[in-house]
């Protein structure tokens, strides 16, 4: 598994230099950054840190998650590949459940915990068969909720996993 993550960086990094983009102001100025070595490397905090960041950006409803984890990782000091991997628990298979699930999520804590939110989203209200009468805000609240929840729990198993398997996830690059 390690040669085959190291295979994958390295042909990521060969992309991200290609001849025809290396002059380039605006790629030099948007990658440079990513060429960071430790932000590649696989290590206890920087692992759980991508993945943490990645299974929030995974249920956004945002058409570009991956760049978005990517530049959030970058900035944070993760680990880029895994962020952009976990990226990756949302598709077209997967959008269903997980925005039924954001729905009932946003309509519960709504209903339990007053979260104050702007007129317009609550006025853009549409019935659902199974989940009942739902509004744009009750989403957004559901979609940030879950996201967290994933991220605590992403997190939360990677450093289990890296503390049970110390050999395969060592704790410092």
């Amino acid at each position: 598994m390690k040669e085959k993550y190291l295979w994958l960086v390295r042909k990521s990094f060969r992309a991200l230099r290609h001849r025809r983009m290396r002059h380039r102001l605006w790629w030099q100025v948007l990658t440079k950054p990513l060429f960071n070595r430790q932000l590649w490397k696989p290590c206890r905090d920087s692992v759980a840190l991508g993945a943490a960041i990645g299974s929030f950006f995974s249920v956004m409803p945002i058409p570009v998650q991956s760049f978005v984890a990517a530049l959030v990782t970058m900035r944070c000091k993760g680990n880029i590949p895994f962020a952009v991997g976990f990226c990756f628990i949302s598709n077209p298979f997967t959008n269903l459940p997980i925005w039924s699930t954001q729905f009932w999520l946003g309509n519960f804590i709504q209903h339990h915990v007053p979260v104050p939110m702007p007129s317009i989203l609550t006025e853009m209200e549409v019935t659902l068969p199974g989940l009942g009468s739902v509004n744009a805000g009750g989403f957004i609240v559901g979609s940030v909720a879950s996201g967290c929840l994933l991220a605590v729990v992403a997190f939360g198993l990677v450093r289990l996993i890296a503390v049970l398997l110390p050999l395969h996830l060592p704790t410092k690059i």
